[in-house]
């Protein structure tokens, strides 16, 4: 382990690179991130998804439009804040599919960027259809 000169950790090499390789793609190319964060644990549970738009992009009127179509068809209820032209906050409520529908929405961005998205895990704890975790749908 290593540490900086203010003392605190030094990141692994591979883990600094790819937070420059993100950093690049933000700047430079059409893509946006999102990291997925549980907000509240206990019952009732709901998530978070932090949207960060590149600064490539110079309408980010899509993030609203691909919500508001999601949202006709979702199982779950969802809120989309809008905090400033490049950033915005999905509120995804409780319900049994709150993690199937999560990434579903988070596909259709995937799909409508061609696959240029930076997705962060954050605090979720959902890992997909293989690894079906008891925590994420029930209490």
């Amino acid at each position: 382990m290593q540490f900086n000169p203010d003392g605190s950790i030094k990141l692994p090499s591979q883990i600094e690179k790819r937070n420059q390789e993100h950093a690049h793609r933000l700047k430079n190319h059409m893509c946006i991130k999102i990291k997925r964060e549980i907000t509240n644990f206990s019952a009732p549970k709901k998530c978070t998804l932090k949207i960060l738009v590149s600064e490539a992009i110079k309408d980010s009127a899509f993030v609203t439009r691909i919500h508001n179509f999601f949202k006709e068809q979702a199982e779950v209820p969802t809120k989309i804040n809008k905090l400033n032209e490049k950033e915005f906050e999905i509120e995804i409520g409780t319900s049994f599919r709150r993690c199937t529908d999560c990434t579903k929405l988070i596909g259709r961005y995937r799909e409508h960027l061609n696959g240029c998205l930076i997705e962060d895990k954050g605090n979720c704890t959902f890992e997909g259809r293989k690894n079906f975790c008891y925590d994420d749908h029930f209490e």
